[in-house]
Formats: C-alpha cells, structure tokens, sequence
C-alpha cells in the first residue's frame, strides 16, 4: 500500500466507502461486512469513509462494530452529517452523538458536510453549522472538518471560499465523468486553495470496472492483461493534480479489497493518456445514463429508478439486450407491481434529490418506449 500526507496524515491512497457494503436482502451481511473491512484495514487501507444514511442507516454501526478488537486504532474513521436532517443547529449537535454511538468511538477523524449544493450551503451558513462544527471540534468529538460535493464548479468555488478553513473535501471524478458536477477543474481549484480531495466514485458507479468491449480492447492492447479497474484508479493516482487525494472505493467483496490494494501497491506516477482519451471517446460512443447506483432518489410511485437505468444501459453498452430485457420483465416480480419505468409519473421528486442532476423525469420514458419495443 502507498500512502500520502492528507490533511496532516500519512492515509492510504485507496480507502474503503462504506456505501456498498455486502448485503443478504435489504440488510448489510454483517459477518460478511466485517470480513471485508477488515481484510481492507489488513491490507494496508486506513481511511474508512461512511454517512449516517448510507445502508438504510446501518452502515456507521457496521462500521463500529468492524472496528472492534483492535481494529479502531489502524485506522480514521470519515462519516457525514446529513445536512437535509438539520432544521436546527441543535440538530446538528444531536445527529453527531448518534453517530458517534453507532460507531463507538468517542472521536470521529474525519467529519463532512454531506452532499453540499446551493441551497444546503445557504441552509449551512443560515444555521451556522460552520460554527457547530468547530464547537465540536473543540470539544474532541471530530478532527477534519470537510464537506463532500454535488452541484457545479460555481458552487464549489464558492464554498471553498466561503468558509476558507476546509481541511478537506469530497468530490466525484473519474477519467469519463470529467466535466460532470465540479469534475477535474473542481479538484484542481480545490488544490490551487490547499484543500485536499478525497475523490468518490473512481469507477463511475462500478460501469468503469466493466466498460464496453471497444474499451477492453483499447486497454488490453496497450497493456496485456492490466484490468480496466487499474486502468481507472492509476488514471487518479497520476492525475497530474497535486498528488493530496484519496481514491475512494466502495467495494463489496473480499476479492475487490485484495485486488484493489495490489493495484494502489503499484500506483504509478504516469499513465498513457493517449490511451485513456481514446477510452472516453470509445465509452462516450454508448451515450449512457449516468447513474451510479446511489439510491439517494427514491420513489413515492415504487419505480425502482436505478435498476431501470442499469438495465437500459447495460442493453446500450454491453449489447447485452437479450438480457437487459429479461432483467426488465423481471422486476416486476422482484422488485414490486410499480417498479418499471412505465409507472413513472414525471413528478419530478426524485430529480431533486440526484446528485448526478440527471432529469429522470425525461429519461424514464425513454426507457419505457426501449422495452416496450419488440
């Protein structure tokens, strides 16, 4: 494993998110959770990154109970305050006790802000959770004060600005998603104001682990053998951005823990961009939805937005379309009578609510009239 210094820290440069943790039904596995967490912290990682709400709200408490034996002190532990929880700033202070409870640790290293925009920025100064959290620090319930991030450049800049005394933050990039949200020219700003990034969904919802066969073919010929997973943390590593970041992986099996902390052995300080601009102009062919799976929407009418996403582009991408349809009968079946995006009623609510800003509301019925085809 390599490590950085990280707001003061020496961190792995591949730490462990908490969002996507094994499950058996609607719960996290817990026997199986605390094996994979465990092996990560075995392997080097020691940056463990969890929300109050992630898992239905299991996953601090899994996290807590993984770090049992010993195994709190290998590593820093990051959670979130849910920022749309708070009404009032006493409910900040509240939220964060529960937290800590959960997580059964008097002293949380790393706290953020969670998923700020423009109005929960407006909402954070307004409450003054600024000053709630230096309280807090203070007080020797948290360390690093940070925010992670969903809304555009605009927004970012003025955040960082803002405030001006971020420890650090959390922003989504990877090697297609560049420009999506505050994108590598946010990172980049974030360092140019000393504020180090921990970057989020390094392989764009799991879709860069197994990209189009064009895209195989592109990395396979430039490098026998190198998975399309290395290719996309090693695209992080040597970004030519300071070297400050954490690539933030929320894996969900052992073998994707071993893996992942071999290829963060090996990180390199350059990588083939040729290469890699080839990849996007490949995968950017596909014209995807660009949904990570974060379930964050919801949906008062029971579509199951995610799943109807995936499986059109898995029929876009993949040419997979024999089973994607399959898939799509099935929900039904699986995931209740409203689950198909037929049963969208372009409400809008869920739009809200998506940090990737996709408008669902006119995605769905394009993927009602896709299935509904013969």
């Amino acid at each position: 494993m390599k490590y950085r210094k990280f707001a003061g820290k020496e961190i792995s440069i591949l730490g462990l998110g908490a969002m996507r943790l094994p499950i058996n039904g609607a719960d996290i596995d817990e026997k199986e959770a605390i094996r994979l967490i465990r092996a990560a912290l075995d392997n080097g990682v020691n940056y463990i990154d969890s929300a109050y709400v992630y898992h239905n709200q299991q996953s601090e408490s899994l996290v807590g109970k993984a770090l049992a034996d010993g195994y709190r002190d290998k590593t820093y532990i990051a959670t979130k305050s849910p920022v749309w929880m708070v009404h009032t700033a006493e409910d900040f202070d509240r939220l964060l006790d529960v937290q800590l409870e959960r997580m059964q640790t008097e002293h949380i290293d790393f706290y953020l802000l969670h998923s700020l925009n423009k109005g929960a920025w407006e909402k954070t100064l307004k409450l003054d959770l600024m000053g709630r959290m230096e309280k807090a620090r203070q007080a020797g319930k948290i360390g690093h004060i940070g925010f992670s991030f969903h809304d555009n450049c605009s927004v970012l800049e003025k955040i960082i600005d803002d405030y001006g005394k971020w420890d650090f933050c959390q922003l989504q990039v990877n090697y297609i998603d560049t420009d999506g949200q505050a994108g590598l020219r946010g990172w980049q700003y974030a360092a140019s104001r000393n504020v180090p990034a921990v970057i989020m969904e390094p392989l764009w919802g799991g879709k860069l682990a197994n990209p189009p066969k064009s895209v195989r073919d592109i990395f396979e010929e430039a490098a026998p053998g190198r998975s399309a997973v290395e290719w996309a943390l090693d695209w992080l590593w040597a970004n030519p951005a300071p070297h400050n970041m954490i690539a933030l992986s929320g894996m969900s099996t052992v073998e994707q823990v071993i893996q992942n902390c071999e290829y963060a052995s090996r990180a390199p300080e350059e990588i083939d961009q040729a290469v890699i601009e080839e990849a996007q102009k490949a995968f950017k062919e596909k014209k995807l939805i660009p949904c990570t799976g974060c379930c964050y929407c919801g949906c008062a009418q029971g579509v199951s937005i995610n799943s109807n996403f995936d499986f059109y582009n898995e029929a876009h991408i993949y040419e997979r379309d024999e089973n994607a349809r399959n898939s799509y009968t099935n929900m039904v079946r699986f995931q209740g009578p409203n689950s198909q995006a037929k049963n969208c009623t372009s409400c809008g609510a869920c739009e809200e609510l998506c940090p990737q800003h996709i408008k669902i509301s006119e995605e769905m019925p394009k993927v009602a009239e896709f299935f509904a085809a013969k």
